[in-house]
């Protein structure tokens, strides 16, 4: 599927659109430049999954833990500063793809290896007029 938006009005509906698509995957992969909207589009997402925590970036914790409506979590991971993979690994990312929980990954190229087998990716572009493009793959085993 591919969503272009140029509104941040819009991101509530491109969310519930995202959310009815990746249906049962909860660990997402967002992937593009810096200051495509992967943390934009994360925040709406969050909302639209009922989080009641507040959501920002996770750029020097490496991973932030929010709070649903209904006491669930969702993790946003930020794995721009891992040095390698072996720092995921010791944050303990396995296990938090293995929770059943949203994980919400950005930057996830630097962890390739990491990857479960089953994940909803996310490609985001801007272009100059500041129109967003999203476009998705659905990986199963």
């Amino acid at each position: 599927m591919t969503v272009q938006f140029q509104s941040l009005d819009e991101l509530d509906e491109v969310s519930r659109r995202l959310l009815d698509e990746a249906g049962t995957h909860h660990i997402w992969l967002f992937d593009g430049e810096m200051g495509a909207g992967k943390t934009t589009l994360i925040k709406a997402l969050c909302r639209a999954v009922g989080v009641v925590s507040v959501v920002q970036s996770p750029t020097f914790g490496l991973i932030n833990e929010y709070t649903t409506k209904q006491g669930e979590p969702v993790y946003h991971f930020d794995c721009y500063r891992l040095r390698n993979e072996t720092e995921a690994l010791d944050i303990g990312l396995e296990e938090y793809f293995d929770s059943g929980n949203y994980c919400f990954v950005e930057w996830p190229e630097r962890i390739e290896a990491l990857w479960p087998t089953s994940y909803y990716q996310l490609h985001l572009s801007a272009d100059d007029t500041g129109k967003r493009t999203v476009s998705t793959v659905i990986s199963s085993p």
